[in-house]
Order: C-alpha cells, then structure tokens, then sequence
C-alpha cells in the first residue's frame, strides 16, 4: 500500500521532475536574448534538490528506509552520490554556457535533457528492483542519446548519437536478457533484497550466475569497460565538448550506484564467481585504456581511452566485493567525475567559435601566453595520472589497497603497472604546454567567460586541496558502508 511516508522519501526526485517540467514549458515562451533565466533556473533547481537531499540525508533526519514495496531505497550510499551528481552536473552548466552561446548552440533543450539525465541517475542509484534500475537506466540513456545529437549541424555529432544509440540498445537487449533469467532463477521475483535471498539459498544457481554474466555486461558497457567500450572514443570525440563533459563523469557515479545495487545488493551470495570476471575486466580495461591512449593526438579521444583506464582502477575496489571495496570505488568514482570535468572544462577554456582546442599540439606553448591556465591544467594532469599529493593518488592508493586486502595482489601489481604507463600520455599534454612552442590560434579565448575560469580555477584546485585533505571524503564513502 502506498502511504505519503513513500512520497516523501522521493521528495528530492519529485522536486527535481516538476521543476524540469517547468522549465521545458517556460522554454517554449522565452526568446533567445532572456535564455539565461533558464541556465540559472537549471542550477537554482539542482541547489533546491540538493538541499533537500542534503537534509534527508543529514544528522536527525531520516534513516535508512524503503517506498513503494521496496521498489525505491533511501539510504546513505544514494545520498552521497546524489549530492556528488548534483555538484557535477551544476558545474557541467557553468562551464557548458559560454560554449554554447558562442555557437548558437544555447537552448533550453540542453538543460532539460540534463535534467531528465539527472533523474535517471537518481533513480538508479536508489533502485531496489529491477524494473527501478531499467526506468533509470533508460531515462538516462534516452537524455543522453538526445545530447549527444543536440548540434544537428555537425556530421560527426550526427555520427556519434547514432553508434551510442545503436551500441546502447544492444546493452540494454543483454541487461534484459540477464534480467529475464535471474527473474526465472529467483522463483519470479524482481525485488533484489528477494533475489538476494535466491541467490544464498541451496540448489543450482546455474541459471542465475548465467543471468548475473549478462547483467554484468550491461554494467560493463555503462562503465565504457573493455571489451564493451566500442562507443566510448567516438561518442567522446563527437559530440559537444560540453556534452562530452557531462556523460563522461556525472554517469560514472549512476553507473557505480547501479553496480552496487545489482552485484551487492542481488548477487552479492554469488561473490566468489563474479569477482573473478570483475578483476578480468579490470584488466582488460587497464591495458586497453592505457596502451591505445599513448597513441592519440586528439585530447578528447584520449581523454575517452583515459577513462577506459580510470573504469579498471574503479574495478579493483569492486572486485574486491567487501565494504571497504565498495568505499574505495565510491571514492574513485568522486574524484574521477571532479577530476573529468576539469579535464574537458580545460579544453571548453581554449577554445573559441572556429577553433577547437581538442588536439594535444592546441596546448603547446600554453605557459608562455598564459601561465595561470597552463598550472590549472597541470593539476588536472597530474590528478589524472596519479602523481602525489593530487586527489587521483590516493584515489588509486584506496583501490590498490582494496584489491591487496581481497588477496588479489596480483590484480594490485597489474594495476601499479599500467598506472606507470598511463603517466605518459599526460606527461605529453604537460610537456607541450612548458616546453613546445606554439603552433598557430592557440591559447585562451581573449574573452573568455569569467564565470568559467573561476569555476575551473576551484575544480583544478580542489583536486589539490583534496588531496592534502582527502580523510572526510574517504570517511564519507566508508560510512556509506557501514565502515
């Protein structure tokens, strides 16, 4: 039975739905020279929803419950990737505007598939059955899809939507297949507390494992995990540098959320099986990312093989399938959605009506004309590539750590390996900046938006600032999991 005890643990998902909708009608009656209101009503409405997030979250409010028959779950695990999700996609607007307006490209239709994105992402992470985490999922894949296409001009953005859209309904076919058998293998249900119990009771769990393989493909292919990450370099180099900046960190943490759910919170009895799969794909991941990223000149696609890399590392702490696993992932997946949002912000930064700065040799000789923007992008690169004191490190450390106290060293020193090489490829983005002379219209637009180099100037700093002080973000993810 549905009581308003149910509503209102939606409260922050029924705010942000309204207030979604009422942008979109408000859109249609606004001319182009009053389009701001709606860039300020977007992240006025993540503030709104944030706060309340915040306060059903916090200390004295509610505790840990479920809505609708266990269909929906509020717990401290969703509240802390909400709020990070909210943080992201505000800063996603900030740096996405100026870029935008340049290119005529400044319409309402951005900030309310953002929106609906959002939502996806809240439901997801919050999902307690399965036909919750599908509702999400594909709210966030349809906006996606959408935004990725938004510049109908652009032949390769036309491009990118179509593999993203084609790729992605292949993934959704196989989560739904896997979906389908772990339903028949549970005895008919889609409550993941009952499927757990399924999958801890005796009997052959043949048929479940066989479902769970395909559910993992379906993670694997959110994540941009090797060998399902076909999508990711082309949809990366494609679309909007300001979608790009988007999908790739804010859906990071919804894709955490959704693993979380699906692998504890359903098959978490079947550990032992799919933890070796996890570490495989880890693997894979690593040397994938990390080897075809050394071989690109375009910084948005290496930025995509980069984060096929990142995906790895974060499956270290997943396959080591205990708490304290599970809180190093939590954590890598905040600093990487901080760390990729300043790294794409970087080239929004550089670039101008006509002018891209989407290569590596865009960057070169950036210290001579502007040394402020040449040290923010050096945190950003060196956070990237691990190098301490920076946030990235010790994201790195926490899930080395995990795998190490899995007793999966061997996984650990897979990952310091290809930690090594990965340095390289942000090493070179570094070197042209310091020590490459410039090559034709590079450097900062004159006019840059202030608004953007500030924002960019606290997003590259706090990854320095965190890393000096990384404990409460760690402390934060750990008592997510009861640590």
């Amino acid at each position: 039975m549905v009581t308003s005890a149910d509503f209102l643990l939606l409260a922050p998902e029924l705010l942000l739905l309204g207030a979604t909708c009422a942008i979109l009608l408000l859109d249609l009656f606004l001319s182009d020279q009053r389009r701001g209101l709606v860039h300020f009503l977007a992240i006025f409405t993540l503030i709104a929803t944030g706060i309340l997030t915040f306060r059903q979250g916090g200390a004295g409010a509610l505790p840990d419950a479920t809505a609708f028959g266990g269909m929906f779950i509020r717990d401290t695990a969703s509240d802390v990737l909400k709020l990070v999700i909210y943080v992201v996609t505000g800063a996603a607007f900030v740096y996405a505007k100026p870029w935008l307006v340049d290119r005529g490209l400044f319409k309402g239709e951005f900030y309310v598939l953002t929106l609906f994105a959002v939502l996806g992402m809240m439901i997801l992470v919050s999902a307690g059955n399965l036909i919750t985490v599908y509702l999400g999922l594909e709210l966030l894949a349809l906006s996606s899809y959408a935004l990725v296409a938004m510049d109908r001009d652009n032949r390769l953005a036309s491009e990118a939507a179509m593999k993203y859209f084609v790729l992605g309904a292949l993934a959704s076919g196989m989560l739904l297949y896997g979906m389908s058998m772990i339903y028949g293998a549970s005895g008919g249900s889609l409550d993941l507390g009952a499927i757990y119990s399924a999958a801890a009771a005796d009997g052959d769990k043949t048929l479940l494992m066989f479902g769970v393989v395909f559910v993992l493909a379906g993670i694997a292919f959110k994540f941009g995990a090797a060998p399902f990450h076909m999508w990711l370099p082309d949809v990366y180099q494609g679309a909007p540098t300001p979608v790009t900046l988007f999908i790739g960190s804010a859906p990071k943490l919804a894709a955490f959320g959704m693993a979380y759910r699906l692998l504890e919170g359903a098959a978490g009895p079947l550990g032992e099986q799919w933890q070796i799969m996890v570490a495989w794909l880890a693997v894979l991941s690593l040397a994938t990312g990390n080897l075809i990223a050394l071989m690109q000149t375009n910084l948005k696609r290496m930025l995509a093989y980069s984060t096929i890399s990142h995906v790895g590392f974060l499956f270290l702490g997943l396959a080591a399938a205990d708490a304290q696993g599970y809180a190093a992932a939590m954590f890598y997946a905040i600093s990487y959605a901080l760390m990729s949002a300043a790294a794409f912000a970087s080239i929004i930064l550089l670039s101008r009506k006509g002018f891209e700065a989407e290569n590596i040799a865009d960057f070169r000789g950036l210290n001579a004309r502007n040394p402020w923007h040449a040290l923010l992008v050096l945190c950003i690169m060196a956070s990237l590539a691990g190098v301490p004191p920076f946030l990235g490190f010790w994201a790195k450390l926490a899930v080395l750590r995990a795998a190490v106290e899995a007793g999966m060293i061997w996984l650990a020193i897979v990952g310091v390996v290809f930690a090594v090489i990965g340095a390289f490829y942000y090493l070179r983005v570094i070197k042209a900046m310091y020590f490459d002379e410039p090559e034709g219209e590079t450097g900062p637009a004159p006019a840059a938006d202030p608004h953007l180099r500030w924002l960019l100037s606290v997003n590259a700093l706090l990854l320095l600032g965190l890393g000096l002080a990384w404990s409460p973000v760690m402390v934060w993810c750990q008592r997510a999991f009861g640590i």
